[in-house]
């Protein structure tokens, strides 16, 4: 990931901190998902926690979507999408976050999983008001 930021610090329109940090954001929180839902998977209930699973995709694929929309941002023009993007990756989060929230006593994978939606959640929506 180091080279990416590096890239994106040595572009000549630089990107405004909040930026990066929902970057950085959408990407742990992308490989949090990605992760609790395969221990969800592993788990040995784990149809119990089917929708926990679908939400961990749906994040992750949201966070994914993301990433190269925050990486075009530099542009007037890319504002628009950018900010439908930040919108869905927002609701995205907060929906699994919640969901995982219910199982974080019995499934730590699941709380930590919470936890990266709850910093992707706060990141994209820092940005979003920043691009008002």
């Amino acid at each position: 990931m180091d080279h990416g930021l590096h890239v994106l610090r040595s572009h000549p329109q630089k990107p405004m901190a909040a930026v990066e940090d929902c970057l950085k954001a959408c990407l742990d929180c992308l490989l949090a998902c990605t992760a609790c839902a395969d221990a969800c998977l592993s788990e040995r209930n784990g149809a119990s926690l089917s929708d926990c699973i679908r939400l961990d995709v749906v994040c992750a694929a949201a966070c994914a979507a993301t990433i190269p929309t925050l990486v075009s941002s530099g542009s007037a023009a890319g504002r628009a999408p950018l900010k439908a993007q930040l919108s869905a990756c927002i609701a995205a989060c907060s929906a699994c976050e919640a969901e995982c929230r219910r199982h974080a006593n019995h499934h730590r994978h699941c709380a930590h999983c919470a936890d990266a939606c709850q910093i992707c959640r706060a990141a994209c929506e820092t940005l979003l008001k920043a691009l008002v």
